[in-house]
């Protein structure tokens, strides 16, 4: 395929051709707010100081017909980046780290490389996805434009999580952090969810997270309204502790992309203090490309929607290899054993599509 696609529990917004690609989000979002483009669609990276992965489309349908069916090839894990047992080390240092010095959330991430015997189909992925978690966003967005690595790939995937949305003056956002494992058994998942939900290190984790976006939105809300605490959600491999946030905008014109723009990175995949976060996240891991970016739109009315970028892979421009990501968020309180199992039980949403196990 080519172009974007992002399907949503409502609907299936499905794109085609470009009129004009943006590597830089500012030049982006002044093209929307000048009415410009009708339409914009794409992906921001991990790092806001990295080219984004946005254009103007050439049509577009807000409606689209069913998802495709058809069969994926078969897909092998070949690799991982870092090995288990250096996620576990890493995690190690990060806990002492914290317990030093300003830093007091920071999310480390780990991938895995896959080799498949034909093309991956991205809109077949995504298809299989949403057949698997029909809650959940799924997307598929060309990354051309965004750096040599990445032309002609696709980052690809299934997110719960809503970074944003915006109708008119309302916003709606709804933040995920905290994470447990699914079990089969339903009485030992029920108290797994009961367990994370009274959980004083994950709810630390999410605090870091509310007080963010609280922080963020202030100046440029007149309401805000915050439930006291988060609430379970669940996919079928995790549950999260997720707190549904509404705001209304006190200027109109602010438009979809302006706050996606102004929340993103969020603490919920980068850490805080932002800056310190995001320095040590780079430091040790490189270059995360778009994994924990935002993917969405944003029309000519600044209305749009913009999803985290998780539970996703990046397919090469041939179809033939792709790297997944997953991480968690580290705080002092963190045992290093069981974040690798976090990492290793959200990639599974990934992986379950491609019948790989892990």
């Amino acid at each position: 395929m080519g172009g974007f696609l992002l399907a949503q529990s409502d609907r299936v917004l499905r794109t085609s051709g470009v009129r004009e690609r943006f590597a830089d989000v500012d030049a982006a979002a002044a093209a929307v707010r000048s009415g410009r483009i009708p339409l914009l669609v794409g992906a921001i990276a991990f790092d806001p100081s990295r080219p984004a992965a946005l254009h103007a489309p050439e049509s577009w349908d807000f409606d689209s017909a069913a998802l495709p069916v058809g069969d994926l090839p078969e897909v092998r894990l070949v690799g991982q980046t870092p090995s288990p047992a250096e996620h576990v080390a890493r995690v190690t240092r990060l806990v002492k780290l914290l317990g030093e010095g300003e830093l007091r959330k920071v999310v480390a991430a780990r991938s895995v490389q896959l080799a498949a015997d034909a093309p991956i189909d991205p809109e077949l992925l995504v298809a299989e996805l949403v057949r698997r978690h029909p809650s959940s966003n799924g997307y598929a967005v060309e990354l051309t434009g965004a750096g040599e690595q990445h032309d002609g790939a696709h980052l690809v995937g299934s997110s719960p999580e809503l970074l944003v949305s915006k109708r008119g003056s309302t916003l709606t956002m709804r933040p995920l952090a905290g994470t447990a494992p699914r079990r089969p058994d339903p009485a030992a998942d029920r108290d797994e969810a009961d367990q994370l939900l009274a959980s004083a290190k994950n709810r630390e984790e999410h605090s870091y997270v509310i007080e963010w976006i609280r922080d963020q939105l202030s100046p440029v809300c007149s309401e805000l309204t915050v439930p006291d605490g988060p609430a379970l959600i669940s996919t079928p491999e995790v549950w999260h502790l997720a707190t549904s946030i509404s705001a209304v905008l006190r200027d109109p014109a602010t438009t979809a992309l302006d706050v996606a723009v102004l929340l993103h990175p969020t603490p919920a995949l980068c850490g805080t203090p932002t800056e310190l976060a995001m320095k040590t996240i780079t430091d040790i891991e490189g270059d995360r490309g778009f994994y924990g970016g935002a993917v969405g739109w944003c029309d000519e009315r600044g209305d749009g929607d913009w999803i985290v970028a998780i539970r996703c892979a990046e397919v090469a421009a041939d179809g033939r290899t792709a790297t997944a990501y997953a991480g968690g968020g580290i705080v002092v309180a963190s045992d290093p054993d069981a974040e690798l199992d976090e990492t290793t039980t959200k990639l599974r949403t990934l992986l379950g599509a491609l019948n790989v196990t892990i």
